[in-house]
């Protein structure tokens, strides 16, 4: 897999390589098909760091700390209009990518072999990379038909995946026959039932309604191969799996995400290096400075000198170098509720406002945040199983978590996006003692917690229950983000939660939800969220959020479902119809949701959170 294609051959956003097609991931274009290459294969040169220490600090600890930073993708600058380029354009930009899969099908023959037979040809048109596509040079039924890309793949638990074993399925594991293969349909309904591989020479036959039987597939042990590397881990012990290509299991991003707050003693100088980073990363000596400074560079930078400049730059490159992570969450919590906008920098403007009088008894303080920045990097990915399974990610198990690069990398992709959000502070008094309340419900949550985690082979399965506290504020921010959907501007997907749950035990209890977007383009910061966050506003919104919560299209079912003590589901009345947001919306992939948590619906004996509303 080290042989990538040298030209650019699609496009994709930043932020779809790190939720959508990242490191490792098969990327569906209109004729190829092609898997993104790890770290070692891309030109960090052509990518600009990203700063943002405290995050940096939680990377270093999941990775290493020979991680030097955090890095934007890199952007195709020369292609007009700062399109972004998947593959590589001269080998200098763009993000690498390889054939992938390896085995090609011709949909006029049925023809079904690898590209390394030369029975495919690469074809490319200048000007047009949507148009790069093998053709079968020799097909008998037409003239260089475009080839598909083979549509079954195998993968494991431990991130491994593979071409699927074609010979080996159709000999039934029987060694020998080179005879040519071919993939073809009896039907219109493109089921597996209803499509077979068969072998020319020996005229063996299967349909691939049998690769999705574990027990007759015979795949084989797995191959550890980890295409995106082009390298295998020896002696994998997890069974292989037959996936559909393009399959939504085939791939989960690994990720970590931070909002960007001013520090706490941060001096002037040093929020302004790191406001001008992209153009100050560089500067290495006072000359640099100087010459930067005639050009008019420096003119924010007025009243400091070279020397300052220069020392605030090194401490910079520094930051995070020695810093242990700590809850990414606390900082934030201790900004946000006791908001400062003596504080408030280009990326950070915080405002508060008064809360609805009628949501006194619930709410303290209400803060509108007219600037946010969020860093989210990519530290690896996941096959089979979600890392939002294990709830936090980085207790996803290291045997599961595939790598991103072949040596430990020195760096790590990652995007900023900037927005604005608001911030709602509970009153912890009153939300603690409906907490201790809620027995019933704690006990079967926690209940399905255990299970589910158990049948994952998580360890310490009992732990790791976010609490009531959580499931309330959880089920709130949900709420409250499909009612701002509908008045905001923003589309649902656009808006991201951000819940402070913390009960006390270990530091300061918390109690509070950030609703903020998070696109990457100008729609993050069209001020309507935070106009929807002024006072006469917001109290409708959360009335007619709560109101919708009382009745769901899908009750009474949705009402009645419980976590099930099995660990199949972690939520209880939540659906689709109600409270499940997009997933890159929610923390914890719309798990740990009940409404009947926050008022009163058809089921009985819950007592809700604004049951005296």
């Amino acid at each position: 897999m080290a042989d990538y294609t040298p030209a650019a051959v699609g496009e994709l956003r930043p932020t779809q390589l790190l939720y959508t097609f990242g490191i490792g991931a098969v990327v569906d274009l209109p004729h190829l098909s092609v898997m993104v290459l790890g770290l070692d294969a891309w030109n960090r040169d052509a990518c600009r760091p990203i700063p943002e220490p405290r995050l940096l600090a939680w990377v270093r600890s999941a990775l290493g700390r020979q991680v030097e930073g955090m890095y934007a993708l890199p952007v195709d600058r020369r292609g007009g209009g700062g399109s972004f380029g998947l593959g590589q354009r001269e080998t200098t930009v763009g993000v690498p990518v390889a054939p992938f899969p390896r085995w090609m099908r011709c949909p006029r023959c049925d023809l079904l072999a690898p590209i390394d037979t030369g029975l495919f040809e690469l074809r490319r048109e200048v000007g047009r990379p949507d148009r790069t596509r093998y053709v079968h040079v020799n097909c008998n039924r037409a003239k260089e038909p475009p080839a598909v890309p083979a549509r079954f793949l195998v993968a494991c638990k431990g991130g491994h995946l593979d071409d699927f074993p074609w010979s080996r399925f159709v000999h039934r594991g029987a060694a020998g026959c080179q005879g040519t293969l071919r993939l073809y349909e009896v039907g219109v309904s493109g089921e597996t039932s209803e499509v077979f591989v068969e072998c020319t020479a020996c005229n063996a036959k299967r349909p691939m309604i049998d690769a999705f039987d574990r027990t007759r597939a015979g795949l084989g042990s797995c191959t550890g191969l980890h295409p995106q590397l082009g390298h295998a881990d020896p002696d994998c012990e997890e069974e292989p799996r037959t996936l559909s290509l393009g399959a939504s299991n085939g791939w989960f991003s690994l990720t970590l995400s931070a909002l960007s707050i001013p520090e706490q003693g941060e001096d002037e100088v040093a929020r302004l290096v790191a406001e001008h980073w992209q153009t100050l990363a560089d500067a290495t000596d006072v000359a640099v400075l100087a010459y930067l400074r005639k050009q008019g560079v420096l003119a924010p930078f007025v009243g400091f000198t070279n020397e300052e400049i220069l020392a605030a730059i090194q401490a910079h490159h520094g930051a995070g170098a020695g810093e242990e992570k700590a809850d990414l969450k606390v900082r934030e919590w201790e900004v946000l509720s006791h908001p400062d906008p003596g504080h408030n920098t280009r990326d950070f403007s915080l405002r508060e406002v008064a809360v609805p009088e009628q949501w006194r008894p619930w709410l303290r303080r209400v803060v509108l945040a007219e600037r946010l920045r969020a860093v989210t990097a990519l530290v690896g990915f996941t096959r089979i199983s979600s890392p939002r399974d294990f709830g936090d990610e980085l207790e996803v198990p290291e045997a599961m978590r595939a790598p991103i690069s072949r040596e430990p990398p020195s760096f790590v992709p990652a995007t900023e996006v900037r927005g604005e959000g608001i911030f709602l502070q509970f009153d912890k008094g009153r939300l603690a003692a409906w907490c201790k309340a809620q027995r019933e419900p704690l006990r079967t949550f926690v209940q399905a917690h255990t299970a589910w985690r158990s049948r994952r082979n998580i360890p310490e399965p009992e732990a790791g229950f976010p609490g009531v506290r959580y499931l309330a504020l959880h089920t709130f921010a949900h709420a409250l983000m499909r009612e701002l959907a509908l008045e905001c501007g923003y589309t649902a997907a656009s808006l991201r939660e951000r819940i402070y749950a913390a009960d006390g035990k270990e530091g300061e209890a918390m109690a509070g939800v950030l609703i903020y977007t998070a696109a990457p383009d100008a729609e993050g910061t069209l001020g309507g969220l935070v106009r929807i966050g002024e006072p006469e506003e917001l109290g409708h919104h959360i009335h007619r959020a709560l109101e919708a919560m009382r009745l769901c299209s899908s009750d009474p079912l949705c009402a009645d479902h419980e976590p099930e003590a099995d660990g199949t589901t972690l939520h209880g009345a939540a659906c689709h119809a109600c409270l499940f947001a997009p997933e890159t919306s929610c923390e914890r992939g719309n798990k740990y949701l009940d409404r009947g948590l926050l008022v009163e619906t058809v089921r009985d004996g819950l007592t809700p959170l604004f049951a005296d509303i």
